[in-house]
């Protein structure tokens, strides 16, 4: 299913129902900032259609015919992304007062602070109406930083102020593209005053920019971490550092690829933005009510069937789909109403969909965004990235499945009735050419060619191969269905739209450069490993020795009490920061503290990459949950939290993983692949059922909670722990299952 229009409605799979589209657009706008795109029209509308289109044929051009150089590539992203930002993205409304002022004034201080900081360190060489120029334009914009209404363009028209904001925007990128032989050849290492003014401006540009896609939480952190540069000298302890003076920031930010310009906006620039252009060019050929169909014929006959559905169509959408809110909005206009009329609460429903829609994004063959990131940062082909990752993945759908099935087994619930399900010949018959695009760039990844060249060649063949339907019609071969045929209109749409789901991560990424450069700059990602790694060990050393007979070693308590606070710092920053940005920072500052704790780094990588997704459904900040609720008519909060335990699969498994690498396919032992595989399903299984509180019949409290415990023991590499829990967990389901099948024989 694609989004078409606002107010159009489109079949379901199901005869006689619709999906109202301009529902789904209300739902993804409400909780993806990403997404609230303003619905431009007149002049503007088409100079920021223009540039869409320009971006996104740079991109494909680029990706099929080589990369420029890694400066000239990545500020000319930045150019277009950071103005685009300003004219397609709204300021936000005031909604809270007192909260919004503060963070307006704070950011406003902010920024005259820094202007501040520049002029009083040039007061000699910068001329007095220089001075006052930049003081005046960064204090112009200061003040729209502000949540003042008067301002304005807080919804789909421009304020006074978002044309000059977008110039300057994108301006201090395209003025390195312009004088890059003078700064980077000729005058390398001496830069012009003209540079550092540049670069100031870069600064409070990248953060507003961020702010106005992503609200507060990112740029706060950006912005602490530039004050955390300059204050170092003044702070108490570990906290403490030599201090580096506005200059020093601005050049090692600006005029390098250590900050903005660094790993993060360059892998957004080679690599994510091709993939979003795919989802989307995918999508609108019908690639999106194929996943739905097969979905359909491959789960919908079993109990609970709408519900399985929903899990293996978000599975696949999620796929093509880097946006976990938009996933549930899109598969969830449809599959959530479903498994309500089957006899599923809302709330149960709209979990599924948010928990499975955030499963996408962990499954191989094409992950999210965030696993191209990994590629660049370990230096590991994305082949390898994806076998690595079809294990955790596989137990992610294990534990929804279980939880699903089980459900429907208590309520007593049917599958789909037969006339609801497609026919597979049918279906075939009608999409097999879509099919061809996604297999020849899975097989180009395989093969080992870069990312960008396999996204090329998919988009590529998106187009030409949703020609086939009218070409085999004409031709008298064939009925296929040619209403997702990409015509040029639709090509351009799909150009536009591609370009504009991919600014906010671009600006979050060059926001992400400021706390990377900063890591560079004081050492602090070192300073956290150590704190981390101190407290882990107190922590488990007193555990350690209050547990009886020696069961578990100061090492092992210790490795589990730094996973703990790892996780915790992952789930606490993906609260208000997207998952590719959460994840480039986390594995920057936590990932040192693991590998101390003897943690291979791929594993570590991972563990960080999901808890960084699990956020999306993790209360109080749970946007694919509230998004799921949007829809069911749930409550969102208890939504959060169900779809919470439905994910427990991705909460566990990088404990699983941590604990026996070779899940993971690190220094592969069969042996220790062998139990940590089955433990792991005994394990999931054990908490399905002791969430459900059924397993063949009804499990009472004391059951579960020993299959709680028996379950959670079970993430062990501990031959002893390991035990124990398989002991726990058949006590109570062996006993259920005879129950069950001897009341079955009465």
């Amino acid at each position: 299913m694609e989004v078409e229009g606002a107010g159009r409605k489109k079949d379901n799979l199901t005869k006689g129902e619709t999906v109202d589209v301009a529902q789904i657009e209300s739902i993804v706008k409400k909780y993806d900032a990403e997404s609230n795109f303003r619905n431009l029209a007149g002049i503007t509308a088409k100079i920021a259609g223009a540039l869409c289109i320009v971006l996104s044929l740079f991109h494909i051009y680029t990706a099929g015919f080589g990369l420029l150089n890694e400066v000239t590539h990545r500020t000319f992203h930045l150019t277009l992304v950071l103005g685009l930002v300003f004219l397609v993205f709204p300021r936000k409304k005031p909604q809270q007062l007192f909260s919004d002022w503060s963070f307006g004034l704070c950011f406003a201080s902010f920024y005259l602070f820094l202007a501040w900081q520049l002029t009083n360190r040039f007061s000699d060489q910068m001329p007095v109406m220089g001075k006052v120029g930049l003081i005046a334009f960064v204090f112009f914009i200061a003040l729209t930083a502000l949540p003042i209404r008067q301002l304005k363009g807080e919804g789909d028209k421009l304020s006074f102020a978002d044309w000059p904001l977008a110039i300057a925007a994108g301006g201090f990128s395209l003025y390195l593209i312009v004088y890059f032989e003078d700064i980077f050849i000729t005058n390398i290492g001496f830069p012009a005053l003209s540079d550092y003014c540049m670069g100031l401006i870069a600064v409070i540009m990248v953060t507003e920019a961020c702010r106005r896609v992503m609200g507060n939480t990112l740029p706060t952190i950006g912005a602490v971490a530039l004050l955390y540069a300059i204050v170092g000298p003044w702070l108490p302890g570990v906290l403490a550092h030599r201090g580096y003076d506005i200059i020093r920031i601005v050049e090692h930010l600006y005029l390098g690829t250590e900050g903005i310009y660094g790993v993060a906006v360059g892998v957004v620039a080679t690599y994510v933005f091709h993939f979003v252009l795919f989802g989307v060019m995918a999508q609108a050929s019908g690639l999106g009510q194929l996943f739905i169909d097969l979905a359909t014929i491959l789960a919908g006959k079993y109990s609970g069937g709408p519900a399985k559905v929903s899990v293996v169509s978000s599975g696949f959408f999620g796929m093509i789909s880097g946006s976990p809110i938009a996933n549930t909005a899109t598969t969830g206009s449809f599959t959530i109403p479903m498994m309500k009329k089957n006899g599923f609460t809302p709330t149960f429903a709209s979990a599924v969909e948010a928990s499975a829609s955030c499963g996408g994004q962990v499954t191989p063959p094409i992950m999210g965004a965030s696993a191209f990131v990994m590629t660049e940062m370990l230096g590991v082909p994305y082949n390898e990235i994806i076998l690595i990752a079809i294990i955790p993945a596989m137990f992610h759908y294990l534990a929804i499945f279980s939880m699903v099935h089980l459900e429907a087994k208590r309520l007593g619930l049917k599958g789909m009735a037969k006339e609801q399900i497609p026919q597979i010949m049918y279906v075939l018959k009608r999409s097999w050419h879509l099919m061809i695009p996604l297999t020849v760039m899975v097989t180009l990844l395989l093969m080992q060619f870069t990312p960008y060249l396999a996204a090329f060649w998919g988009i590529i063949l998106t187009v030409l191969c949703s020609y086939i339907p009218p070409i085999t019609r004409k031709l008298g071969i064939g009925n296929l269905d040619d209403s997702n045929t990409l015509t040029p209109r639709l090509i351009a749409k799909g150009l536009d739209d591609g370009a504009k789901y991919a600014l906010a991560i671009g600006a979050a990424c060059a926001c992400v450069g400021f706390i990377l450069g900063v890591l560079t700059l004081t050492g602090m990602g070192f300073k956290f490993s150590g704190a981390v790694l101190e407290l882990a060990s107190t922590a488990g050393t007193f555990f350690s020795n209050i547990i009886p007979f020696g069961i578990i070693s100061a090492q092992d308590s210790t490795l589990f009490f730094g996973l703990i606070m790892v996780a915790i710092a992952c789930i606490i920053m993906g609260a208000g920061i997207p998952t590719t940005p959460c994840y480039i920072i986390l594995a920057s500052i936590a990932g040192p503290a693991l590998s101390d704790l003897g943690v291979p780094l791929i594993a570590t990588h991972f563990f960080v990459f999901y808890y960084g997704v699990l956020a999306d459904v993790t209360p109080p900040v749970a946007l694919a949950a509230y998004a799921g609720a949007g829809i069911g008519g749930a409550d969102p909060m208890r939504t959060g939290m169900t779809a919470f335990r439905l994910s427990m699969g991705k909460a566990l498994v990088p404990f699983m993983f941590v604990y026996a690498p070779s899940m993971l396919f690190i220094n592969f032992d069969l042996t220790e692949f062998s139990f940590a595989l089955l433990s792991g399903i005994v394990g999931i299984i054990a908490l399905s059922a002791a969430y459900i509180g059924h397993f063949r019949t009804k499990i009472n409290f004391i059951g579960k909670t020993l299959l709680t415990i028996g379950g959670l023991l079970l993430v062990s590499s501990n031959l002893t722990v390991i035990f124990v829990g398989m002991i726990l967990v058949l006590t109570v389901l062996v006993p259920n299952a005879l129950g069950a099948d001897k009341r079955n024989n009465n």
